[in-house]
Order: structure tokens, then sequence, then C-alpha cells
């Protein structure tokens, strides 16, 4: 299912035309969603701190977990407490729940365990981003909060928005959903603060940003093998919005990909699934799966840590705007006291 719908979506398969007038459904009441904000019928929140949204505006992964990565670590070093709050995708939480070091995937999501277990930055998951910041607000000391993947959340009032492009795929075939990936239209891109994009290359007016692998870790504790080394022949797995670029990073590192096998984005493993897949030769996977198999994890079991770099040049630009945005908050009724 997933390969036809790529087809769809990024290879221009006539099929598109079938599914155009749900897309113009979609456009409608998605407009008349964005009118109803604008106009005041329905309400926006504003949270007493700066919120940074970061997200895109096409369905599939484009890289937001290593930019909220990047930018906890930019804030940090600028002297800043950021916190993040997110959605929580593919779990039911009733209200919201605080992520703390070593929890599950399946009690808050695979990428806020993985976000928490990387950096131990405060976290709140949770169907309403509005309750989920005021929740971070009141049970830890921050004074910026990150929105993962909440740029189409107009219920949240936001100070800076980053958008999230795929450099490869950029915007597919340019159809909203579903007859194409987008959940706005281009026009969109226009009115953020930032569009990162993550590989291929930068048009004018786009900041790039790579995805730096660092060493194989192993997925669980006290594994006593190396991990494999380039040359060596492994078999890898992703369950991501775009597989096919973990694997190009592990050919180009120097792995043989004996299998490369693609799961659905999200989805939860079974040891023996994984069991039968690897057999006895080195598993790779992402550190976002990697958070799901901690728990039963083998010891032939490794997972890639990737690290986004953007030019210096946007470190400044976004702190110098995050200060401006902090100033014109400092006073006013829901700004910062």
């Amino acid at each position: 299912m997933q390969a036809w719908v790529n087809r769809l979506w990024y290879l221009r398969h006539p099929a598109r035309w079938l599914l155009a007038p749900l897309s113009l459904l979609f456009m409608l009441l998605t407009a008349l969603r964005r009118s109803l904000y604008r106009l005041g019928l329905k309400q926006t929140t504003v949270l007493p701190v700066p919120v940074i949204v970061v997200g895109n505006i096409s369905v599939g992964g484009v890289g937001k977990t290593p930019t909220v990565l990047y930018l906890i670590r930019l804030l940090r070093s600028a002297g800043y407490k950021p916190g993040v709050i997110s959605r929580g995708y593919g779990i039911h939480i009733d209200g919201v729940k605080s992520v703390l070091p070593g929890a599950k995937a399946e009690d808050v999501g695979d990428e806020p365990a993985m976000i928490v277990a990387r950096t131990r930055v405060p976290m709140v998951v949770g169907p309403s981003r509005i309750a989920a910041g005021r929740r971070l607000i009141a049970e830890f000391d921050v004074d910026v909060i990150l929105c993962d993947d909440g740029l189409q959340h107009y219920a949240l009032h936001r100070d800076l928005e980053l958008a999230i492009l795929d450099g490869e795929r950029r915007l597919g075939n340019g159809l909203l959903l579903p007859a194409g990936p987008l959940r706005e239209g281009a026009w969109r891109l226009q009115t953020v603060d930032w569009v990162l994009v993550n590989g291929g290359e930068a048009r004018a007016g786009e900041w790039q940003m790579t995805l730096e692998p660092g060493e194989l870790k192993a997925v669980g504790q006290g594994t006593r093998l190396a991990p494999p080394r380039p040359g060596q022949e492994v078999i890898a797995m992703a369950a991501i919005g775009h597989p096919a670029r973990f694997f190009g990073t592990l050919a180009a590192l120097g792995y043989r990909l004996k299998q490369g096998v693609a799961f659905a984005d999200h989805q939860a493993f079974k040891l023996e699934t994984l069991q039968a897949l690897a057999r006895d030769q080195p598993l790779l996977m992402t550190e976002k799966d990697a958070v799901k198999c901690r728990d039963f994890a083998q010891e032939n079991w490794w997972y890639l840590a990737v690290d986004a770099k953007i030019a210096p040049q946007f470190d400044s630009q976004l702190l110098s705007r995050l200060k401006a945005v902090i100033e014109a908050k400092r006073g006013t009724p829901d700004g910062i006291r």
C-alpha cells in the first residue's frame, strides 16, 4: 500500500486525477477552518512563553525530529531552557502526559521517547498542544516551547514557524491529500519564518540542512560485540517516513546491505519479527526504531544516530528573532512576567 501511495504522490501516477475531487473538498474544508481562526470565530490561545513550531506541509518524514534536537542544543547553548510538546503519534492519551527518561514508545510515542532519551528535555504529549504547553509551563522550568509537528494546529498561537522540506521529493505532485502528499498548498511556505531543506539543494529563500551520521550504537545494554564496520554485510530496517534515505546513508558509509526492509512509519515491533529478519547477521536501524526495541534487543542489533547541521547564520537569525519575540511579549497580558 505504501509503495502505491508513493507512486501516486511522487511519480505522477495517473490515478491521482481520480482522487482530485476529494483533494478539492479537503482544500475547501481546510480553507474554511483557517478562515474561522483568522476571523476570530475559533479561538487561538497565546501561551506566556515563546512558541516555536517545527512542522511541514506534506505527509511523511522530512526531518522534523532531528530539527527539534538541533534547536534544543542551540537554545541551551544560548542560555535558554527549552521544553517540547507533541501530539504523540499513534497512541491514545486522555489529557496530557509528561515524557520522562526511560518512557516506553508505546506509552508516549516513538519520537517523544527518542527525543527525551537523547536530550532529557522536559516534554509533554497530548492531543491538545495548548493543554500540553500549559502542563509544560506549570511543571517544568522552561522559557521557550518547541512544538513538534504543529504547523496546522492553529488553535495554538505560534511566535516563530519552521517548515521542513524534503529536498529530494520536494512537494511531490503538488496536490493536496489524498491525491497528493500536501496538508496545505505550496503557498504556506511563503508564510513561515524559515524553510529548512533536508537533503537535495536549497533554493532561494531556503536554508540547507544536512543529516550527519554518528557512530553505530547498541540498541540494548551490555552487549559484548563490536559494531559492524564499513564493508561488512548487514541487514537494515526502518519504520520512518522515508526509509530509502536511511538505506542510502548506510550504503554511503560503506555498509553492504544484504537486505533493506521498509516498515510503515511508527510501526511497533515484536522480537520474533526482527529475529527472523536478522538471524545471526547485524541488524541496523534508526534511532527512532531503536527506542521501540530496546527492551528486547539482541546483541547484534545497532542503531545509527544522525545530527542536523545548518549554517551558523541561521542560528544567529533565529536567536535574534527569538530575542525580539521575548521583548515584545514582556509585560503584555499573556506574555512573560
